[in-house]
């Protein structure tokens, strides 16, 4: 684990089982295990898993002990008594899902939740030991990334939080570990828990919560405790293109990696950032995000990536496809494989199109990130 170098090519480990696409949110919810079955084929019909420095691994579900890291006894169990259809706990108290986050809306309760949702948590914190254990450079857990739960209760589609447990079991192996989020969202949940110590820095870029949910992650929300200063806050405006975002991502993530001198950077790549998701409004393209993960590729000697958010079915396979590609050392045709586009659509795997912004958008985006960027500099002194 003392590795500061990447190696030339990474061991890759790609985590995946039937099961993690077998159960979901319901036929209407916006995540749809779809978005993994179908990055799994892909890969698999370009032949990322054949190279001789990928493994794909299947992933047990987390125990209740090892989802106790971060949750508590009691919500553990009303998850797995909800998931059976049950309503009462082994003391006969009545449980009320509202009070544990659960509805008809962004969560709601549904057949095998609590085996989908565990083998989420178990797929990140298997990459982790895997990492630890010096098996392989970089763990794509592309099921993982539930970065909203929180510890007593779920929270925008996320039951258990595998960032935080995968995380947290590395720390209590007594690692220093950067936790970077690049979904749209906020990523409350895990700096939640996090927010108190100074053994995990955890930075997240999002839209502005203003203007979506989770309504948090603002500049001056920076810690507390032994963890003041260890969270870091990047709120960035609707239309925010791939240039700015990348100029804002260079200026703030790699110095502050270098500052923290982390044993692991556990990456999430929720790709709902791109200009064609349908639940939030930044602007980034394939070619964006692949500059991202090639940053990555660059900061983290040993990288543990996480997948999240992403709720267009043509985009998210696609780019997390270039994502593992970065992560293996493969390059893949820009055209789609003709089983692919047969069954799903499509063409290319890179994106031929960009978003229309005006002129004076962009500028105005890129000055309010400018500002917000001094701001953040200011705050943690860099």
């Amino acid at each position: 684990m003392n590795s500061s170098e990447k190696p030339a090519v990474r061991r890759a480990v790609f985590l995946s089982t039937l099961a993690l696409w077998e159960h979901g949110h319901g036929k209407q919810h916006p995540l749809k295990p779809e978005r993994l079955r179908r990055t799994f084929e892909l890969l698999e019909e370009y032949g990322a898993f054949a190279a001789p420095n990928v493994q794909v691994i299947e992933p047990p579900p987390a125990t209740e002990d090892e989802l106790a890291f971060v949750h508590s006894r009691n919500y553990i169990e009303v998850v797995r008594i909800l998931s059976e259809g049950g309503a009462w706990t082994e003391t006969r108290e009545y449980i009320s899902p509202m009070r544990y986050g659960f509805g008809s809306g962004d969560n709601p309760i549904f057949p095998e939740m609590y085996e989908t949702e565990s083998l989420k948590a178990g797929s990140s914190l298997t990459g982790a030991k895997l990492l630890v254990d010096d098996a392989c450079d970089v763990a794509f857990s592309y099921g993982g990334g539930m970065h909203h739960a929180m510890g007593s209760y779920a929270s925008g589609f996320c039951v258990f939080n595998d960032p935080a447990v995968a995380i947290q079991w590395m720390v209590e192996q007594g690692l220093r570990v950067v936790y970077v989020d690049l979904d749209v969202h906020h990523g409350d949940g895990v700096e939640a828990l996090f927010y108190d110590t100074d053994r995990v820095l955890t930075i997240s870029l999002h839209q502005d919560g203003r203007t979506l949910f989770p309504g948090t992650g603002f500049i001056h929300d920076t810690g507390v405790g032994e963890g003041e200063g260890y969270a870091v806050n990047v709120p960035l405006l609707p239309d925010t293109d791939d240039e700015t975002y990348l100029w804002a991502f260079n200026e703030i993530v790699p110095p502050l990696l270098e500052r923290f001198a982390a044993d692991v950077v556990v990456s999430q790549f929720g790709v709902d950032t791109h200009y064609k998701d349908p639940l939030a409004h930044l602007a980034l393209t394939t070619a964006g995000q692949t500059a991202l993960y090639e940053a990555f590729d660059t900061l983290s000697p040993r990288w543990l990536a996480l997948g999240g958010g992403g709720y267009n079915l043509d985009v998210v396979p696609r780019s997390w496809t270039l994502a593992f590609g970065v992560m293996s050392g493969q390059t893949f045709p820009n055209e789609l494989p003709p089983n692919y586009r047969a069954r799903y659509g499509g063409q290319w795997l890179r994106d031929h199109e960009t978003p229309f912004l005006s002129d004076a958008a962009r500028e105005y985006v890129s000055e309010r990130t400018r500002a917000v960027v001094a701001e953040v500099k200011k705050v943690h002194r860099l």
